[in-house]
């Protein structure tokens, strides 16, 4: 059976896998009432577990301290025992690891095209080959990752969405928006793929160096 998470850890993991948001924006990761969401994460602070700061003029958002990591970690620990779903979870994330890499590459050379004398060239897109071939890998892990996505919204509701997203990134990009392969300020295919990686990583209680 799939389970349902508590509106405490859906506010407080929003702030984990997001970096650095607005209260709007936590709200939105999962649907949750804006209103509602204020109150936990001024609750979060309270217990200092989220902190608020302002970026830019009066742009603010929140992030995690290392208290708040502990505590998304021990609810997610807990949520995972009850739910019953580690194994799966951890299988699921042993197949993404090589997809991973394939991503990071695939960015790699959305960004850089290698040009004699200089292997850290800038990639200007001037090239339509170079960026179709990898725009196709883009595509081929767009297809590898629905199973794995549906396998994780069958354990956890809130893993929903992944792929969907990823799909629609990835039709930006080959509508001809190159923002939306690697921008990080878009919900790109790098984006929704980092936080997949973080969420997977926060659940299992892994840091980015160790495998499952």
């Amino acid at each position: 059976m799939t389970l349902d998470s508590p509106l405490d850890l859906l506010v407080l993991h929003a702030v984990r896998i997001t970096g650095y948001a607005d209260t709007p924006a936590i709200a939105h990761r999962y649907g949750l009432d804006a209103a509602e969401t204020k109150e936990v994460l001024l609750d979060a602070q309270a217990y200092g577990w989220v902190q608020h700061t302002v970026a830019f003029g009066d742009t603010g958002g929140w992030s995690l301290t290392e208290r708040g990591k502990a505590e998304n970690e021990r609810l997610l620990a807990a949520e995972l025992a009850r739910a019953g779903v580690a194994g799966e979870v951890r299988d699921v994330y042993r197949e993404f690891l090589p997809l991973n890499a394939l991503l990071l590459r695939a960015c790699t050379d959305w960004q850089l095209r290698p040009a004699d004398g200089d292997r850290l060239a800038v990639n200007d897109h001037s090239d339509p080959d170079w960026d179709a071939r990898v725009l196709t890998e883009l595509a081929g892990l767009d297809q590898a990752l629905k199973p794995l996505a549906g396998r994780l919204e069958s354990a956890l509701t809130r893993f929903r969405g992944y792929d969907t997203r990823f799909t629609a990134a990835l039709a930006r990009a080959r509508s001809g928006d190159a923002a939306w392969v690697d921008r990080t300020d878009v919900d790109s295919c790098h984006r929704v793929w980092f936080e997949l990686h973080e969420d997977l990583l926060a659940t299992l209680g892994l840091d980015r160096h160790e495998r499952p």
